[in-house]
């Protein structure tokens, strides 16, 4: 276990996804968020194919603060249905896991 859990969504505008991103991390549910740039998404939604362009975020937490972090997210979160999705963290740099477990822990 590298004591680091990476959660992944998609915002729908830069400016959202900074306000939540900045929420969580003040809430000390995430130690830090990484708003990536503008990707585009294809998919079905109500039986039509749509693309959209969208603002990828990473957030990093502990893993005993994952579940509480995606849970909030799902409630501030604008869309009906978000992508909210954990990722596997094999490993990371000890002074990095300790620092997300410090700042959570403040």
């Amino acid at each position: 276990m590298s004591g680091v859990a990476l959660v992944y969504t998609l915002f729908g505008s830069a400016e959202v996804a900074e306000r939540i991103a900045r929420q969580l991390v003040e809430e000390r549910l995430a130690a830090c968020a990484n708003i990536l740039g503008a990707a585009t998404s294809i998919y079905e939604w109500n039986g039509a194919l749509e693309q959209s362009a969208e603002v990828p975020v990473l957030l990093k937490t502990t893993p005993s603060r994952r579940d509480a972090l995606m849970e909030r997210l799902g409630e501030l979160h604008d869309y009906d249905v978000p992508a909210i999705v954990a990722l596997p963290v094999d490993a990371a740099h000890p002074p990095f896991a300790r620092w997300v477990g410090d700042q959570l822990a403040k």
